[in-house]
Protein backbone atom coordinates (compact mmCIF):
# COMPACT_ATOMS: atom_id res chain seq x y z
CA UNK A 1 0.00 0.00 0.00
CA UNK A 2 1.04 3.63 -0.35
CA UNK A 3 3.00 5.96 1.84
CA UNK A 4 1.64 9.61 0.95
CA UNK A 5 2.74 12.88 2.12
CA UNK A 6 -0.12 15.68 1.25
CA UNK A 7 1.17 19.27 1.58
CA UNK A 8 -1.20 22.60 1.63
CA UNK A 9 -1.04 25.82 3.37
CA UNK A 10 -4.40 26.13 3.81
CA UNK A 11 -5.71 24.18 6.45
CA UNK A 12 -9.55 23.31 5.67
CA UNK A 13 -7.39 21.98 1.90
CA UNK A 14 -5.01 19.83 4.01
CA UNK A 15 -7.72 18.48 5.89
CA UNK A 16 -9.99 17.91 2.94
CA UNK A 17 -7.57 15.92 1.31
CA UNK A 18 -6.52 13.72 4.46
CA UNK A 19 -9.87 12.72 4.75
CA UNK A 20 -10.17 11.61 1.00
CA UNK A 21 -6.59 9.87 1.00
CA UNK A 22 -7.17 7.67 3.70
CA UNK A 23 -10.55 6.96 2.61
CA UNK A 24 -8.35 5.06 -0.44
CA UNK A 25 -7.84 1.77 0.06
CA UNK A 26 -4.71 1.54 -1.45
CA UNK A 27 -3.24 4.33 0.73
CA UNK A 28 -1.78 2.24 3.58
CA UNK A 29 -0.67 5.44 5.06
CA UNK A 30 -0.85 9.52 4.86
CA UNK A 31 0.56 12.88 7.05
CA UNK A 32 -0.38 16.11 6.28
CA UNK A 33 2.41 19.13 5.73
CA UNK A 34 1.37 22.80 6.19
CA UNK A 35 3.76 24.06 4.13
CA UNK A 36 6.81 23.05 1.62
CA UNK A 37 9.95 23.86 3.56
CA UNK A 38 8.21 21.45 6.11
CA UNK A 39 7.13 18.83 3.21
CA UNK A 40 10.91 19.04 2.24
CA UNK A 41 12.27 18.20 5.99
CA UNK A 42 9.99 15.39 6.00
CA UNK A 43 10.81 13.99 2.68
CA UNK A 44 14.60 14.30 3.52
CA UNK A 45 14.10 12.26 6.46
CA UNK A 46 12.27 9.71 4.28
CA UNK A 47 14.92 9.34 2.18
CA UNK A 48 17.49 9.03 4.79
CA UNK A 49 15.59 6.18 6.39
CA UNK A 50 15.54 4.16 3.00
CA UNK A 51 12.63 2.98 0.56
CA UNK A 52 11.63 0.07 3.34
CA UNK A 53 12.38 2.36 6.22
CA UNK A 54 9.64 3.25 8.59
CA UNK A 55 9.96 7.58 7.50
CA UNK A 56 9.58 5.87 3.79
CA UNK A 57 7.01 8.38 1.26
CA UNK A 58 5.92 6.78 -1.97
CA UNK A 59 3.95 9.67 -3.25
CA UNK A 60 3.34 13.77 -2.53
CA UNK A 61 0.12 15.39 -2.81
CA UNK A 62 1.50 18.99 -3.53
CA UNK A 63 -0.68 22.13 -3.49
CA UNK A 64 1.17 25.07 -5.82
CA UNK A 65 0.83 28.22 -4.31
CA UNK A 66 1.97 28.35 -0.91
CA UNK A 67 4.06 31.31 0.74
CA UNK A 68 7.47 31.27 0.47
CA UNK A 69 9.31 27.99 -0.92
CA UNK A 70 5.96 26.87 -3.08
CA UNK A 71 5.09 23.56 -4.88
CA UNK A 72 6.04 23.99 -8.06
CA UNK A 73 9.74 24.82 -6.34
CA UNK A 74 9.67 21.81 -4.00
CA UNK A 75 8.90 19.66 -7.14
CA UNK A 76 11.96 21.35 -8.55
CA UNK A 77 14.50 20.02 -6.01
CA UNK A 78 13.03 17.11 -5.94
CA UNK A 79 14.15 16.35 -9.36
CA UNK A 80 17.39 16.51 -8.16
CA UNK A 81 17.34 13.48 -5.69
CA UNK A 82 18.22 10.01 -6.55
CA UNK A 83 14.90 8.34 -5.05
CA UNK A 84 12.05 11.06 -4.94
CA UNK A 85 8.74 10.14 -4.74
CA UNK A 86 6.04 10.59 -6.94
CA UNK A 87 4.45 13.79 -7.10
CA UNK A 88 0.61 14.47 -7.57
CA UNK A 89 -0.21 18.14 -8.42
CA UNK A 90 -3.38 19.23 -6.19
CA UNK A 91 -4.41 22.84 -6.95
CA UNK A 92 -7.21 25.06 -7.81
CA UNK A 93 -5.26 26.94 -10.66
CA UNK A 94 -5.25 25.55 -14.27
CA UNK A 95 -2.14 27.72 -15.44
CA UNK A 96 0.81 25.55 -13.84
CA UNK A 97 -0.17 22.14 -15.93
CA UNK A 98 2.64 22.43 -18.27
CA UNK A 99 4.87 23.68 -15.83
CA UNK A 100 3.68 20.34 -13.79
CA UNK A 101 4.51 17.99 -16.53
CA UNK A 102 7.58 19.44 -17.09
CA UNK A 103 9.04 18.42 -13.91
CA UNK A 104 7.70 14.68 -14.46
CA UNK A 105 4.19 15.06 -12.09
CA UNK A 106 2.74 11.92 -12.02
CA UNK A 107 -1.33 13.90 -12.29
CA UNK A 108 -2.55 17.33 -11.79
CA UNK A 109 -5.84 17.52 -10.00
CA UNK A 110 -7.80 20.40 -9.79
CA UNK A 111 -9.55 21.31 -6.83
CA UNK A 112 -12.37 21.55 -5.58
CA UNK A 113 -11.09 17.85 -5.27
CA UNK A 114 -13.48 15.36 -6.49
CA UNK A 115 -13.29 11.91 -4.78
CA UNK A 116 -13.29 10.05 -8.43
CA UNK A 117 -10.63 12.58 -9.82
CA UNK A 118 -8.49 11.72 -7.04
CA UNK A 119 -8.98 7.89 -7.31
CA UNK A 120 -7.62 8.28 -10.59
CA UNK A 121 -4.79 9.79 -9.37
CA UNK A 122 -3.96 7.49 -6.82
CA UNK A 123 -4.54 4.75 -9.33
CA UNK A 124 -1.83 5.94 -11.68
CA UNK A 125 0.51 6.22 -8.63
CA UNK A 126 -0.01 2.14 -8.45
CA UNK A 127 1.01 1.77 -11.46
CA UNK A 128 3.71 3.35 -11.58
CA UNK A 129 5.15 1.90 -8.44
CA UNK A 130 3.83 -1.84 -9.03
CA UNK A 131 5.62 -1.70 -12.22
CA UNK A 132 9.37 -1.00 -10.66
CA UNK A 133 11.10 -4.07 -9.81
CA UNK A 134 11.74 -3.58 -6.03
CA UNK A 135 14.94 -1.60 -5.34
CA UNK A 136 15.05 0.79 -8.23
CA UNK A 137 14.10 4.30 -8.36
CA UNK A 138 10.41 4.90 -10.29
CA UNK A 139 10.49 5.56 -13.44
CA UNK A 140 7.38 8.09 -14.21
CA UNK A 141 6.35 8.18 -17.12
CA UNK A 142 6.73 11.14 -18.36
CA UNK A 143 4.76 12.61 -21.57
CA UNK A 144 7.66 13.60 -24.17
CA UNK A 145 7.62 16.93 -25.62
CA UNK A 146 6.22 16.83 -28.88
CA UNK A 147 7.74 19.62 -31.06
CA UNK A 148 4.42 19.88 -33.05
CA UNK A 149 2.05 20.62 -30.46
CA UNK A 150 1.89 22.52 -26.89
CA UNK A 151 -0.34 21.72 -24.45
CA UNK A 152 -3.21 24.31 -23.04
CA UNK A 153 -5.36 24.10 -20.24
CA UNK A 154 -8.62 24.72 -20.71
CA UNK A 155 -11.17 24.31 -18.19
CA UNK A 156 -9.42 21.79 -16.54
CA UNK A 157 -9.28 19.49 -19.94
CA UNK A 158 -5.28 19.51 -21.62
CA UNK A 159 -5.65 20.29 -24.93
CA UNK A 160 -3.02 20.11 -27.81
CA UNK A 161 -2.19 22.93 -30.17
CA UNK A 162 -0.48 22.48 -33.35
CA UNK A 163 2.33 25.02 -33.38
CA UNK A 164 1.95 25.67 -37.27
CA UNK A 165 -1.38 26.73 -36.05
CA UNK A 166 0.18 29.11 -34.19
CA UNK A 167 0.34 33.02 -36.09
CA UNK A 168 2.01 35.08 -33.40
CA UNK A 169 2.78 34.69 -29.34
CA UNK A 170 2.38 37.58 -26.77
CA UNK A 171 4.49 38.64 -24.07
CA UNK A 172 2.04 39.09 -20.69
CA UNK A 173 4.33 39.11 -17.83
CA UNK A 174 5.75 35.27 -16.88
CA UNK A 175 3.20 34.09 -19.50
CA UNK A 176 3.03 33.74 -23.00
CA UNK A 177 -0.21 34.21 -25.01
CA UNK A 178 -0.71 31.74 -28.08
CA UNK A 179 -2.85 33.44 -31.01
CA UNK A 180 -4.58 30.97 -33.63
CA UNK A 181 -7.10 31.83 -36.18
CA UNK A 182 -9.28 30.10 -33.95
CA UNK A 183 -8.57 31.99 -30.60
CA UNK A 184 -6.13 32.37 -28.16
CA UNK A 185 -4.16 30.38 -25.01
CA UNK A 186 -2.44 31.47 -22.14
CA UNK A 187 0.65 29.66 -21.14
CA UNK A 188 2.99 30.00 -18.21
CA UNK A 189 6.35 29.68 -20.59
CA UNK A 190 8.59 33.21 -21.22
CA UNK A 191 8.54 34.24 -24.47
CA UNK A 192 12.42 33.96 -24.30
CA UNK A 193 11.80 30.39 -23.90
CA UNK A 194 9.64 29.95 -27.13
CA UNK A 195 11.53 31.90 -28.63
CA UNK A 196 14.36 29.28 -28.53
CA UNK A 197 12.34 26.20 -28.97
CA UNK A 198 10.57 27.47 -32.00
CA UNK A 199 13.16 29.89 -33.84
CA UNK A 200 14.05 26.40 -36.38
CA UNK A 201 10.39 26.53 -36.94
CA UNK A 202 10.02 29.75 -38.32
CA UNK A 203 9.30 31.64 -35.82
CA UNK A 204 10.77 35.36 -35.31
CA UNK A 205 11.10 38.06 -32.51
CA UNK A 206 9.74 41.38 -34.36
CA UNK A 207 9.61 43.11 -30.62
CA UNK A 208 9.81 42.85 -27.19
CA UNK A 209 6.37 41.28 -26.44
CA UNK A 210 5.66 39.63 -29.84
CA UNK A 211 7.36 36.68 -31.15
CA UNK A 212 5.69 35.61 -35.08
CA UNK A 213 5.78 33.06 -37.45
CA UNK A 214 6.94 34.06 -40.73
CA UNK A 215 4.59 31.59 -42.62
CA UNK A 216 1.88 33.46 -41.38
CA UNK A 217 2.73 36.92 -42.05
CA UNK A 218 0.44 38.42 -45.04
CA UNK A 219 2.49 41.92 -45.24
CA UNK A 220 5.02 43.95 -44.38
CA UNK A 221 3.98 47.98 -44.05
CA UNK A 222 6.44 50.75 -44.08
CA UNK A 223 4.81 53.85 -42.98
CA UNK A 224 6.94 57.29 -42.54
CA UNK A 225 9.94 55.17 -40.95
CA UNK A 226 7.64 52.76 -39.23
CA UNK A 227 7.66 49.14 -39.65
CA UNK A 228 4.18 46.87 -39.24
CA UNK A 229 3.13 43.70 -40.27
CA UNK A 230 -0.34 42.00 -40.54
CA UNK A 231 -0.07 38.50 -39.01
CA UNK A 232 -3.94 36.77 -38.53
CA UNK A 233 -6.02 39.71 -39.72
CA UNK A 234 -3.72 41.96 -36.47
CA UNK A 235 -1.19 44.66 -37.32
CA UNK A 236 1.95 44.20 -35.01
CA UNK A 237 4.42 46.73 -34.93
CA UNK A 238 8.01 45.89 -35.91
CA UNK A 239 11.05 47.17 -33.50
CA UNK A 240 13.65 49.27 -35.21
CA UNK A 241 16.36 46.94 -33.58
CA UNK A 242 14.18 43.68 -35.41
CA UNK A 243 12.94 45.34 -38.23
CA UNK A 244 15.91 44.80 -40.71
CA UNK A 245 16.47 41.28 -40.05
CA UNK A 246 12.66 40.38 -40.32
CA UNK A 247 12.71 42.45 -43.98
CA UNK A 248 15.98 39.86 -44.50
CA UNK A 249 13.77 36.68 -43.59
CA UNK A 250 10.98 37.59 -45.44
CA UNK A 251 12.89 38.42 -48.50
CA UNK A 252 14.53 34.75 -48.45
CA UNK A 253 11.22 32.77 -47.73
CA UNK A 254 10.19 30.67 -49.76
Amino acid sequence: MLRALAVDDERPSLEELLYLLTADPRIGSVEGAGDATEALRRINRALESGPDGPEAIDVVFLDIQMPGLDGLDLARLLTGFARPPLVVFVTAHEDFAVQAFDLKAVDYVLKPVRKERLAEAVRRVVEIRAAEPRGTAPRIPVHEPDPDHIPVELGGVTRFVAVDDITHVEAQGDYARLHTDRGSHLVRIPLSTLEERWRARGFVRIHRRHLVALRHIGELRLDAGTVSVLVGGEELQVSRRHARELRDLLMRRP
